[in-house]
């Protein structure tokens, strides 16, 4: 091969690849999302009376390329990093021992001595993540009860396990389902984490380097950076939360707007029912992560 030829192979590979980062394609949300590119926590606390308190929260990036180049980059991304995905998905499973649906884009998990929780949001639809979570908790022997809720965008369902009862809520929003399975335990919680009788208890920090604004109920709750970030790791530090990043609510849907100083505001709808505990912490990128803690 001459040094001509090899030029012109060369600048004509060159041109091609330029020529496909400009090609545009239409958006595919089965493999444009997620990356697989994993923001995690995890806390672990324990004490010598045996109380042991696991709190995990991740949250993957997302891919919407608009152009052929950009869309080879996400499908490099998301090659990379599967492995540790799927080590993340393994350990998480394990300790936690609730199932994970697959194509999650965000996840909260919490196992303390009062609960047994985790919120999942995935863009699947929400009939195909209530057929995964009915065939996987009917092989962990949980046995659903009478009474289903089952909608097009709703699903409720209560089932009775070994361990006690527990409850499925799955809802549609955003061309997201969001599912939250709870088991609860039978210890009874400290003053700080209780809710009034019949009443929600939501308690709002903020994990980010930024200051951060949350907007609930009409109520707007200014969080300085880092404010509250440890209110889930136990029912201790839930009791140090200041009463100004603490909201009782009636039973509902509420609409939630997160802004971080410098960004965009993010809302969504929140459904929470009575004699819960729930906390809302601020995310990468202003990600809401919902967490059910009693």
């Amino acid at each position: 091969m001459t040094r001509r030829t090899l030029f012109v192979l060369l600048a004509g590979s060159l041109l091609a690849a330029t020529a496909a980062m400009a090609i545009p394609v239409t958006p595919d949300p089965s493999r444009d999302s997620p990356t697989n590119t994993i923001h995690a926590g995890w806390q672990h606390t324990s004490r010598s009376n045996g109380y042991v308190d696991q709190t995990w929260w991740a949250v993957r990036d997302s891919c919407s390329p608009e152009y052929l180049g950009e869309r080879l980059l996400c499908d490099a991304v998301g090659v990379l990093a599967r492995a540790t995905s799927r080590t993340f998905e393994a350990k998480m499973s394990e300790d936690m021992g609730l199932p994970l649906p697959d194509g999650w884009g965000l996840m909260t998990a919490k196992n303390s001595p009062f609960i047994r929780s985790a919120h999942v949001e995935t863009p699947r639809d929400l009939e195909v993540v209530l057929s995964f979570y009915r065939a996987a908790l009917s092989k962990n022997g949980w046995t659903e009860t009478d009474g289903a809720v089952v909608e097009p965008d709703r699903a409720v369902i209560a089932f009775t396990t070994s361990d006690g009862p527990a409850l499925l809520r799955l809802t549609r929003q955003d061309g997201k389902t969001i599912a939250d399975l709870s088991r609860r335990k039978p210890a009874v919680a400290t003053s700080g984490l209780l809710p009034k009788p019949g009443q929600v208890k939501l308690m709002l920090g903020n994990k980010t380097d930024d200051a951060a604004v949350v907007t609930v109920d009409q109520r707007t709750i200014r969080l300085a950076a880092h404010a509250g970030e440890k209110l889930a790791y136990s029912d201790d530090t839930a009791n140090e939360l200041p009463d100004s990043q603490k909201i009782d609510l009636p039973p509902g849907k509420y609409k939630v707007t997160i802004r971080i100083d410098g960004g965009t505001a993010e809302s969504r709808a929140f459904e929470v029912a009575a004699n819960e505990t729930w906390g809302l912490l601020v995310g990468p990128d202003g990600a809401a992560l919902p967490m059910r803690l009693y």
